[in-house]
């Protein structure tokens, strides 16, 4: 994975830790922008995070940030037409594995947070639209600025983000090819199986580390 999507999950973290449980309630934007303070204060400030402790940022990726991704809508668009012909087991852990994917690929990029800012762009929604788009720009010091853009849809327990943009490229369309390369191989079956090890080879790295 390029260097481009090693900053999403500082991005993800940044965007979608929720203050309140009432936020929820907001509008896309405005959930979007109420938390941002809040988890920057937290990377910050954490000395955990802040020395490089892994598991420390996947807990609070688990506890925090998860909630707000609808990962069956995620996988399906990164599965794109193969994922009619999976059985619902196998629906379900496709969504799994590829949540603990992002999780453990994009977790050391919390450590790496430092003097980043985020600025919000304007926001428009018509009344009872579903399906928005909410954008934003990371500010590096010394870098060009990152354009990250979040699709997010209207669920019955709120709003949910469903895919993550990084300067045009979508996060579901980067993993598509790669997801119709092992059904290919081996079958829906082969691409779980390939996630698996996949997740497991990034676990043991992760060990190693330690």
């Amino acid at each position: 994975m390029n260097k481009l999507f090693a900053n999403l999950v500082f991005t993800l973290g940044v965007a979608l830790l929720p203050g309140l449980a009432a936020a929820q309630e907001l509008a896309p934007d405005a959930l979007v922008k109420s938390v941002t303070g809040d988890v920057l204060q937290i990377v910050r400030t954490d000395k955990d995070i802040q020395s490089g402790n892994t598991k420390r940022v996947i807990e609070l990726i688990d506890q925090k940030v998860l909630p707000h991704f609808d990962f069956m809508h995620m996988t399906r668009l990164a599965v794109g037409r193969d994922w009619r012909s999976a059985t619902p087991d196998q629906q379900k852990a496709l969504a799994a594995e590829f949540k603990t994917l992002l999780v453990r690929t994009y977790a050391n990029a919390f450590t790496s947070y430092k003097d980043q800012s985020v600025d919000f762009k304007p926001f428009k929604m018509q009344a009872g639209e579903t399906d928005v788009l909410v954008r934003s720009e990371i500010k590096q010091p010394g870098g060009k600025p990152v354009q990250l853009d979040y699709n997010l849809a209207k669920e019955a327990n709120g709003w949910k983000v469903y895919d993550v943009i990084v300067a045009g490229v979508s996060l579901v369309t980067n993993y598509r090819e790669q997801f119709g390369q092992e059904v290919r191989a081996g079958g829906v079956d082969g691409l779980v199986k390939s996630l698996q090890k996949r997740n497991a080879e990034l676990a043991a790295g992760k060990s190693a580390a330690k």
